[in-house]
């Protein structure tokens, strides 16, 4: 039985959906703390749990896949480890009520993740 073995492209590209979807993370996290604190608007929507959970399962599907895939082909370490401390601060965050230290540790958490999409993109294959 012949076992399947993407191509580098497309993990190249998943690191580059994760990559995406840290900065709208990021961007969402802005966003919300700018309307809700400056116009009170969208309070209800855009800090919404449900979103936030929505976007930590999806940050955790292509991190597996993409990190987890590079981290057998190069045998980097580095790539695995800071992505898996910032969705460990990313699932931090839903553990705190909305406010400060939330938007602090999403911060921190898509910030490495991101990191880690970034060093999986330059390993050596």
């Amino acid at each position: 039985m012949e076992q399947f073995t993407p191509s580098p492209t497309i993990r190249r590209r998943l690191d580059q959906v994760g990559i995406g979807l840290a900065g709208m993370c990021a961007l969402h996290c802005l966003v919300t703390v700018l309307i809700v604190s400056a116009l009170g608007l969208g309070g209800h929507f855009l800090a919404d749990p449900l979103i936030h959970r929505i976007g930590l399962a999806l940050a955790l599907f292509v991190a597996a896949v993409a990190i987890g895939w590079g981290a057998i082909k190069h045998r980097r370490r580095m790539p695995f480890v800071t992505a898996m401390m910032g969705l460990t601060f990313m699932g931090g965050a839903l553990a705190v009520p909305h406010g400060p230290k939330e938007f602090v540790l999403t911060l921190i958490g898509v910030s490495l993740v991101a990191a880690g999409h970034l060093l999986n993109l330059r390993a050596p294959r």
